[in-house]
């Protein structure tokens, strides 16, 4: 059995993208932006692009706040980015919503002796506000989130606290999350093993590939209590 699981937090447990939704729909509605569709479609595109810098190890504020200039000149309308940013930020700190089924995974996986960390990119008063608000805060011994550390997943040096807290990982510890191109890869990159939280059933398409690929949450549970 796994002694220790590390879980990401956005599309993981947290239902991010429905928050996300909520929040761009509040902001794109504020500044006047009239074809929602295309704005979370041009939004999207240049969100992807903000996080593929930081995974890269670019400044993450400075990045941020641009990322809403960025979308807005596209679609014809100017505004401040790190205004529009820290609104937009407010919003998500109130979403608390969570996937189904997160809290039976996590409450069985306690019970069974797992200790849970979370690992997770992004802003820790955010991460830590929302973690609180859904309930699930305290499934967990500990939080690692990139703001705190200074490094972003797939960064190895993102894992360097855990391993300095807890030993050597990599024989028994997994990492949890959905994005193989800062979970699975951070995870390797640090010589950890990695569950590939993967509902929709994707294929794999990066050369690098998790260990273990789970459709569900009940796939995870299994692969934890089983490696």
């Amino acid at each position: 059995m796994i002694k220790y699981a590390i879980f990401d937090l956005d599309d993981t447990l947290l239902d991010f993208k429905r928050g996300e939704r909520e929040g761009l729909t509040k902001i794109m509605t504020k500044y006047g932006v009239s074809d929602l569709k295309q704005g979370f479609d041009t939004y999207t595109k240049i969100n992807h692009q903000v996080w593929e810098a930081i995974e890269q190890g670019q400044a993450r504020d400075a990045l941020l706040n641009t990322r809403f200039s960025k979308a807005f000149n596209l679609l014809g309308i100017k505004v401040d980015g790190a205004t529009v940013e820290a609104e937009y930020r407010s919003s998500l700190d109130t979403n608390f919503y969570k996937l189904q089924g997160v809290d039976e995974l996590l409450s069985d996986l306690k019970a069974a002796g797992v200790h849970l960390l979370v690992g997770t990119n992004g802003v820790k008063e955010t991460q830590l506000r929302r973690l609180k608000g859904s309930g699930l805060e305290h499934y967990f011994e500990d939080y690692f989130i990139s703001e705190d550390i200074g490094f972003a997943k797939p960064d190895k040096r993102f894992f360097e606290p855990m391993f300095k807290k807890y030993g050597n990982l990599t024989t028994n510890a997994l990492m949890v999350g959905d994005r193989l191109q800062a979970d699975v890869l951070g995870a390797k990159r640090a010589q950890l093993n990695s569950i590939w939280y993967n509902p929709q059933a994707l294929p794999v398409v990066q050369a690098y590939q998790p260990t273990y690929v789970a459709n569900s949450f009940k796939q995870i549970k299994k692969i934890i209590l089983n490696a």
